[in-house]
């Protein structure tokens, strides 16, 4: 992608992918669905999931799989709020980008 991925929209992503899975996820599977949408590093997604873990909106439990404990990532009620906001601030932002570029000015 050409854009520049900014740190809320990364926060806002990572949100999204999580909240999507009702008993939360692993690290490996986020990345793999966050890639989907934007070219990540695990390397850059595990500051975010720590992130948002000392933020409150996830939390973390472990769960043994192949001998080792897997970290799964959940969605508290304060990620799912925050991940209102921002579909709610995205939808604004695209709905101007895509005026603009469909030849329209924002006035």
């Amino acid at each position: 992608m050409v854009f520049n991925t900014g740190a809320a929209l990364l926060d806002a992503i990572v949100l999204a992918v999580v909240s999507g899975e009702e008993e939360g996820t692993y690290g490996y599977k986020i990345t793999q669905d966050v890639r989907q949408a934007i070219d990540v590093s695990e390397s850059t997604l595990y500051p975010v999931l720590r992130r948002l873990q000392k933020d409150g909106c996830l939390t973390t439990y472990d769960v043994q799989f192949d001998g080792r404990n897997r970290r799964y990532y959940k969605t508290t009620e304060k990620g799912m709020v925050q991940l209102k906001l921002y579909k709610s601030e995205w939808q604004s932002y695209a709905g101007k980008i895509t005026k603009i570029f469909e030849g329209g000015s924002e006035r």
